[in-house]
């Protein structure tokens, strides 16, 4: 295990300490809750990362880096679309695109791909809505495709 996940694990379980002392009800109370919640929203965490999984075995290394080597304003949408429609954390991201530039892949297009990957989440929104309600799941959405969009075009243009 490294540092950054033990430092985690021992803040979480310090700050639980400190609350069931302080207050022994209110926490147990609060990690049933967190348990519900999480129970809730397994299903949908799990099907996501099945569908990631098999998208990810059923298509060989070269046809990855062919999509990724697509030049021009039809790849660069192609692209974000392909972000767009789920969501990755920046530790698994930046390591795919440093593998995926690797194999040839455009910076403009990976730009693409990273900013909307990172930001925009189509896949997961079902999970986002029954966590936050429909309307701020759709107005951050669409708030992050549009940004993820102009900053990918900005790094294409850049790079």
């Amino acid at each position: 295990m490294s540092l950054f996940p033990l430092v985690l694990l021992v803040a979480a379980v310090a700050g639980v300490t400190l609350s069931a002392l302080r207050d022994g009800a209110r926490t147990r109370a609060a990690l049933r809750a967190s348990v519900r919640s999480g129970q809730g929203l397994l299903p949908g965490l799990l099907a996501v990362l099945a569908g990631v999984g098999l998208t990810m075995a059923a298509i060989p290394p070269a046809g990855v880096a062919a999509l990724f080597q697509s030049r021009g304003t039809a790849g660069f949408f192609l692209l974000a679309a392909l972000g767009a429609l789920m969501t990755i954390p920046g530790p698994v991201a930046y390591p795919l695109a440093g593998s995926l530039h690797r194999m040839g892949a455009s910076l403009p297009a990976l730009a693409s791909f990273l900013t909307t990957l990172t930001m925009v989440g189509a896949l997961t929104a079902p999970m986002e809505i029954a966590a936050f309600g429909r309307r701020f799941t759709l107005l951050r959405q669409s708030l992050s495709l549009i940004l993820a969009l102009l900053v990918g075009a900005l790094m294409g243009g850049l790079l």
